[in-house]
């Protein structure tokens, strides 16, 4: 039996639907997914940080988002080591690596290993996880 991780971050489910908007609700809390280019992050590449829309941890940098074509943003590495939380999925028919904040658990999206840069990572995030600070 897979043991449920201990998040520093932990609100109930009402609180949750209080911090957060309906679509980041969704999207971080119930594992749900954005229709590809309707972000507001997919084609934004302003110098700054994207924190967990969440609870606020640093999760990747400017430098380290590109546009991969897919309809999400789209990153090559996390900020630092440990800040994202890995779990496979095999949701839809598929097998792929789901990623987490590590502060609270909330869904960012999945990370495949087709990125075009040298560490051959693209994470793709959906915008509703993310908030953008300069």
């Amino acid at each position: 039996m897979k043991e449920k991780r201990q998040y520093t971050v932990v609100k109930s489910e009402d609180e949750w639907k209080t911090l957060l908007t309906d679509e980041q609700y969704r999207v971080l809390r119930k594992k749900g997914t954005e229709r590809p280019f309707t972000g507001e992050y997919d084609h934004f590449f302003e110098d700054g940080v994207y924190v967990c829309a969440g609870c606020g941890q640093q999760l990747f940098t400017s430098t380290s988002k590109f546009d991969s074509g897919c309809g999400w943003p789209a990153f090559d590495r996390e900020i630092e080591k440990g800040t994202i939380d890995y779990e496979t999925d095999q949701g839809f028919g598929m097998v792929r690596t789901e990623i987490l904040c590590s502060k609270c658990g909330g869904h960012l999206g999945h990370v495949f290993d087709d990125g075009p840069t040298e560490t051959g990572n693209r994470f793709c995030v959906n915008s509703a996880s993310l908030k953008f600070k300069q």
